[in-house]
This record gives C-alpha cells, sequence and structure tokens, in this order.
C-alpha cells in the first residue's frame, strides 16, 4: 500500500449545529394578578416595564403569551424560578416552555 504525503481534502461546506431555542410561555388564570405578572416579567425574565405591560396584556387577552425565546437551560431556570415566586405568593401561574 503506498503512503500519499502532503494531500489534504478540504470540505466545502461547514455545518454548524445550534443550540435550539424554546419559548417560554405564560399562561392565564383567574387567579393571579396582572402586577404580579409585570413584576415576575421584570425581575425574572429582565423585560422593561412597557414590554412586561404589552406580554402582561396579551396573556390576559389571548389565554397565553410568549415570554421570550432562551436556550433550553435558561428556559428551565427562569421558568422554575418564577413559578416558586408565584407559589410563595399564593399565586397558580402556569408557565410552560417548548421548542421553537
Amino acid at each position: 500500500m503506498a503512503k500519499q504525503q502532503g494531500l489534504t481534502r478540504e470540505r466545502d461546506k461547514v455545518f454548524t449545529n445550534y443550540p435550539k431555542h424554546y419559548k417560554v410561555i405564560f399562561h392565564n388564570d383567574d387567579f393571579t394578578t396582572m402586577d404580579f405578572v409585570v413584576k415576575v416579567l421584570i425581575e425574572v425574565f429582565y423585560k422593561s416595564q412597557s414590554e412586561a405591560t404589552t406580554i402582561m396584556m396579551a396573556v390576559h387577552e389571548h389565554g397565553q403569551g410568549v415570554v421570550g425565546l432562551y436556550s433550553y437551560d435558561m428556559a428551565v431556570s427562569m421558568s422554575n424560578k418564577a413559578t416558586a415566586m408565584a407559589r410563595e405568593e399564593g399565586f397558580p401561574l402556569r408557565i410552560t416552555y417548548e421548542p421553537e
């Protein structure tokens, strides 16, 4: 078997796999106050007052609202933190996340 020296093959295309993004979704209920939802959006999801109010109104009017797109780890972490805050205050706020 003869050795070939000095030959290299180059790829024409480079394939990069980017991590999936997950939508964090707030769901409406009859008990969680609008003010609390805005507070969670500001403190946990780092939304501005106007962004938080807009999202809260979408949740109120349409039954659910997308908070944002995050990596899986961030979506889980932020959702868990927000759910824990809601439970401490006695609210049944439901937060889910799903692939984009």
